[in-house]
This record gives structure tokens, sequence and C-alpha cells, in this order.
């Protein structure tokens, strides 16, 4: 099993998109999948068409959750195989997130290896996948920090804009601090989104990151495209939504990327 953890404090650069999608790709190509849900917003959770099933009031406040989600394996010390649930994608299953989630690093703060719970909690699972994908909010805090103690690699989504790499260098230093306490993290990929083929800075964005990122980053490069931004409001992964569209396209080739650089 290779766990891997998808990360960049700036906001929507595709951490969620790519989370779902490639994923479900790589469901789609009989590997076992489980997506964690590390960001309070539940966007990956409601994406995948987990939340729609409840009374949106009842799961869009920070008050208890109806459902086991991963601040109960964070906090409260359940186990993943107590609270990951099926998705309408055969081979994906998912550990989904709540706003409650939100107040998890105020109360994990004065607890023992408050970095490694997620760690400890993968470890214990008895359960066996070939891919672990976990999304994280777009922070260096503790959810995060647990994510990136958990994964043997870190994913970084960098949006095909002017401010794709602002921050960037934050994220790199943090990733060496936390060799410490998971000395197998390493970076296992930069994948470069919301290419428009049409703007000049987009190609100089994809010549800068390949440039600096010679033996990481992905060939293939996700588009900037309407219907991966339609899907996630119909609970919809890409492949349920648009097979045929450019995004569907694109998540198929990183996919096949994947499996042959992580060979699983």
């Amino acid at each position: 099993m290779k766990i891997f953890v998808i990360a960049n404090q700036k906001g929507g650069v595709g951490k969620t998109t790519t989370t779902m999608n490639l994923g479900a790709s790589l469901a789609a190509r009989k590997k076992k999948v489980l997506v964690i849900d590390m960001d309070p917003q539940s966007n990956l959770s409601s994406g995948l068409g987990f939340t729609q099933q409840f009374d949106k009031q009842s799961w869009n406040t920070a008050d208890e959750a109806p459902y086991k989600n991963i601040y109960d394996v964070l906090v409260e010390g359940d186990s993943i195989s107590s609270v990951f649930v099926s998705t309408s994608t055969e081979n994906l299953f998912l550990v989904p997130s709540h706003l409650s989630l939100a107040g998890a690093e105020i109360e994990m703060v004065n607890m023992l290896t408050r970095e490694s719970l997620l760690k400890k909690a993968i470890s214990k699972m008895s359960e066996d996948f070939d891919y672990v994908i976990i999304d994280c909010p777009p922070s260096l805090g503790l959810l995060t920090i647990n994510a990136l103690s958990a994964a043997d690699y870190l994913l970084i989504p960098i949006q095909c804009e002017y401010f794709a790499l602002e921050g960037l260098g934050q994220l790199i230093e943090t990733t060496k601090l936390i060799k410490g306490i998971n000395p197998k993290l390493v970076i296992g990929g930069v994948i470069l989104t919301m290419y428009d083929s049409r703007t000049k800075l987009s190609e100089n964005v994809v010549s800068d990151v390949k440039e600096f990122f010679k033996d990481t980053a992905f060939k293939t490069v996700v588009p900037r495209n309407v219907r991966l931004s339609e899907a996630p409001s119909y609970g919809q992964t890409i492949f349920q939504y648009d097979d045929k569209s450019t995004g569907a396209l694109a998540y198929k080739n990183l996919a096949n990327e994947f499996i042959k650089r992580f060979k699983v």
C-alpha cells in the first residue's frame, strides 16, 4: 500500500479535483483506492456524492456530524475501518470530513504525538488498499502536518497562473522538517493544473515548473475545463459526468503515468 498526500497551502489549485478524479481513474484500473478528506470544508466528500444523502443543515454546520468522519479518527480515536464508506465508483472508498473538523486542531494541541495521529490510524487499518490518497486543506496547519507525517509521497498540484510558485518554498521547507518524524516522505510529483492553451502565461508556467522540477513534474497537464468544475456539484467524478471531456482524458493519462511511476 502506498500513501500519497496532495498538498499546497495555496487554495484553488485543484487539490480536491485531483484527489477525486485521480482516485476514480485508478479505481477504474482495478486498483483499490481509499481517499481521505482532511479538509473541514468537506469538498471531497460532497464531490463524491456522500454528503448529498444528508440534510444540508445537518452537515454544513460545525455541530456534531450526523455521520462518522475523519474527526472521529483523529480526536475520538475511532478506527479508519469504522469510518470509511464506499462510493458510487467501484473500488473507490472515502473517509469523509465534516465542518466540525475545523476545531480539531485546537483539540489536538495537547494530545500526545499529535503530529502522527493519522499515521497511527492508517497503520492499524485491517483493509488492504493499493493506494491511499489524502486531500488537505489550503494551509500548513496540524491537519496537513498529520497528512504529511502519514504519507510516503507528496504530490503538489500547481495552477498554471501567475502566482503558481508562491508559497511553494514554504511547503518544501515544511516537508524537510516533517522528515524528522517521517523520514520516508519524498516529493512524488508535481501536477500542473488549470492549463489554458490560449495564454502565453500558462505556457511559461509549464516551462518554468518542468525546468525547476525536472525529475518530478508529470508530463500530463490538466487543462482548465468547465466540465471538471461542474462535476462535483452533481456529486460525480468527471468520468461519471462527462467521460469524453478533455478533463476526463487528462486524468486518465495522469493515472497511466502515475501507475508507471509508482508501480503498484
